[in-house]
Order: structure tokens, then C-alpha cells, then sequence
């Protein structure tokens, strides 16, 4: 087989590139190893910055986007109990819109099979080769036989576990991370949400978050030991510790109900750098991770497909490599400010197991000063509603 951009992964990142590149005339092939139900039916992210938002419609992609997600102009913060708002509308112009990943999955998925975009699933042992060439090409097993697709370029978009960034040699990468000292225990149940926005909540017995993929369907979180059993968690014991975090304010809202998916996500900064080795990009979790308190992961491997679904335009209309080029540094100009927030969004809403009577006392100052400040709470919210992409 050829086509002109091979794309490792039907992830996010892996299929807004090739719908990208469909809309510009690009030919591409997607490799992905799992099935499409799996990709699909995987739990992630739940909420989308207007870059996003924006791309589903330039896509022709938004309708059911537009008539079931949530625009949320605003989020809250309790802290011990003590909520109060910040009016990312009034603040900064700009919405969020709650709309779950699988959700966006679906809809580029199908999307994908009425355009004739080749997905190739079930696509085993994918291994990249000969990218500092300029003959590139990926391999793989399909049905017990070896195949393989020559290309110009490689786009690995198989996150942080993946073969595209494990393929580029260790001293060709810097590697950046930052593994925190507790997870987040989630659970999706089939009752309406607490708060028709946000509340990120800071307590005693640490994070807790009340989220939402629908208005009958609520996402909660709260933060626990990196080796935190499920089996130790019966929803009963969730809920109580749930209503605690979140204060006498929003408890009494909280509908209960089984839950019908639980887990716990460690919480991870991590970012390699350049993004690109040769004819091999990475875009998405494949180069970096943040962690889920700014909301920014699949946001991110937005903002990179669009600059490489530009420059691969550019290079093959215009004949130029410059946005190729670029592309790494682009990236990761939003990358880095990304991480920023993430990390300080995390800092200031978690109990950290070294925390100290002083480090307690800063981090309630620093709550405070944005309840109080008009300029902190501005900046809050434009690193969340998210930063223009160029």
C-alpha cells in the first residue's frame, strides 16, 4: 500500500488529522491496533475549548454536538466547604462546551466511514521505519500476515504507550515529567449532576470534582492513593466521601445512583521534545501528557493535528517545509503554557502528602486572591476556556 501521510492511532489526534487532511486533499491511513469499539467506548476527557468546539464545525461534524453538549459559561470553587464562581463568559468572551470523548469518538468515526477514510483496525506489531529516509514506510501483522505502507510522512498518534515516540532514539528526545503523589477515583452514574457548571473543591480530605457528560448523566471525582482498591470503594462509601468534599452547599444537590463505570487515573506532567524526528511527528498524548484538572488533553492534541494538517497543505500545494518545519516548536509554545496551567490548577486544588502548615496557608492565599481579584481570576479562566493557538 501508499498513501502520502501514514497516521498511527484512531484516537483523537489520529483521526481530526485525517479529517483535516480529507478536507485539504491530503490521502492518509490511519493504523490502529485495538477495535473500533474499544476506541470508541474508552472513558477519557469530557470537555472541549472553543478551538475545538470550532474544528467540529469546520469539519461539518457538530450537529448532534450542538443539540446534546452542554455550554458552560462559568466554574466553581469550594474551598473547605466555601464555594464561589468564576464568570469565564463575562471574563474572557468565550464558553466550554461539555461534551464527552466518546462522544466526539462516535461522531468521528462515522464521520470517517461515510468519507471513505481508511482505517485500518486490529492493525498488530505496527513498527515504524527508515523515517530519517526519504522513503519512510510502517509495518504491521494484519490477520497473521505482514503488511506494509510505504508513505511520505509519519504522524504517531498512539499516546504516551505507544510505538511512535518508543521508535525515536533516547538522545535524540528530552524527556520532561512530573508523576504526582495520588490519583483521582472516578465514577460515571446515570443521575442528574449536582450543579449545572464545575465545582472543583479543595478539602481537609483532599480533591473532589463534580462533572457531567449530559444532563442525566454525572462524572464525579475524587482525589486517592496511588494504590487506592476499587473494591475498597462500594458507591455507598463514594458518595458520603463525595458529599464531605464538596460541602454543605452542593451535598444536598447530589443525586446517588449505582455507578456503572469506576476506576482511578494516576496524574501525570510529562512532555518530549521536539515532536518530530525525521518524516516522524508525534501529536497528542504520544508527546505529552498533562494532568486532568485543567481539562486539556484532547484539547491539546487538537491544537497540534491543526498545525500539522497545515503545514502537511502548505507542503504539498505550495512545495514548502517551513510549517513542517515549525511545527515542533508551534506546538510546543501552547504545549508548555498547557502544562503551566494543569500544574498549577492541580497545585492549588489537591492536598499533597509533604504539605505543610506553611504550604497550606499559601495555598488558601492563593485560593483566596482569586476570589477576591477580578485580574486572577481573568487569567484562571483564559488558560482554561484555552490560549489562541498561535
Amino acid at each position: 500500500m501508499r498513501t502520502k501521510i501514514a497516521i498511527i492511532g484512531a484516537g483523537p489526534a489520529g483521526l481530526f488529522l485525517a479529517h483535516l487532511l480529507y478536507q485539504n486533499g491530503v490521502d492518509c491511513v490511519i493504523l490502529e491496533n485495538r477495535t473500533r469499539a474499544y476506541v470508541e467506548g474508552r472513558v477519557r476527557a469530557g470537555i472541549l475549548e472553543q478551538i475545538t468546539v470550532d474544528l467540529m464545525e469546520s469539519l461539518g461534524l457538530a450537529a448532534r454536538m450542538r443539540r446534546e453538549g452542554l455550554v458552560h459559561a462559568g466554574i466553581n470553587l469550594a474551598v473547605d466547604g466555601k464555594i464561589f464562581r468564576i464568570d469565564m463568559a463575562d471574563l474572557t468572551g468565550s464558553t466550554v462546551m461539555v461534551y464527552g470523548q466518546q462522544e466526539v469518538m462516535h461522531d468521528l468515526f462515522g464521520a470517517a466511514l461515510a468519507r471513505g477514510i481508511t482505517i485500518i483496525f486490529e492493525a498488530a506489531r505496527v513498527q515504524p521505519h527508515e523515517v530519517d529516509s526519504s522513503q519512510p514506510h510502517v509495518n504491521w501483522r494484519e490477520g497473521g500476515v505482514e503488511r506494509r505502507l510505504d508513505c511520505d510522512y509519519i504522524v504517531g498518534c498512539d499516546g504516551f504507550h505507544g510505538i511512535s515516540r518508543a521508535s525515536i532514539p533516547a538522545n535524540s528526545l528530552n524527556i520532561y515529567e512530573r508523576v504526582y503523589p495520588f490519583g483521582w477515583l472516578g465514577i460515571l452514574a446515570d443521575v442528574p449532576p449536582a450543579n449545572h457548571e464545575l465545582i472543583y473543591a479543595n478539602h481537609a480530605h483532599g480533591f473532589a470534582l463534580a462533572s457531567m457528560r449530559s444532563s442525566t448523566r454525572s462524572r464525579y471525582y475524587i482525589q486517592c492513593a496511588l494504590d487506592e482498591r476499587l473494591e475498597d470503594w462500594p458507591d455507598e462509601r463514594f458518595w458520603d466521601e463525595l458529599c464531605l468534599r464538596l460541602g454543605p452547599h452542593t451535598a444536598p444537590h447530589v443525586a446517588r445512583g449505582p455507578s456503572f463505570e469506576k476506576s482511578v487515573a494516576p496524574l501525570r506532567s510529562f512532555v518530549a521534545e521536539p515532536m518530530r524526528h525525521g518524516r516522524l511527528f508525534l501529536a497528542g498524548d504520544a508527546a505529552h501528557i498533562v494532568p486532568p484538572t485543567g481539562a486539556k488533553g484532547m484539547n491539546l492534541a487538537v491544537s497540534d493535528v491543526i498545525l500539522l494538517a497545515r503545514a502537511f497543505t502548505q507542503f504539498y500545494t505550495k512545495n514548502s517545509t517551513a510549517g513542517l518545519d515549525a511545527y515542533s516548536a508551534s506546538a510546543l509554545a501552547r504545549v508548555w503554557k498547557a502544562e503551566r496551567f494543569s500544574w498549577w490548577f492541580t497545585g492549588i486544588t489537591h492536598r499533597f502528602p509533604e504539605m505543610d502548615s506553611f504550604t497550606r496557608k499559601m495555598q488558601l492565599a492563593e485560593l483566596n486572591y482569586i476570589r477576591s481579584s477580578r485580574a486572577a481570576q481573568t487569567t484562571l479562566a483564559e488558560n482554561y476556556v484555552g490560549l489562541p493557538l498561535n
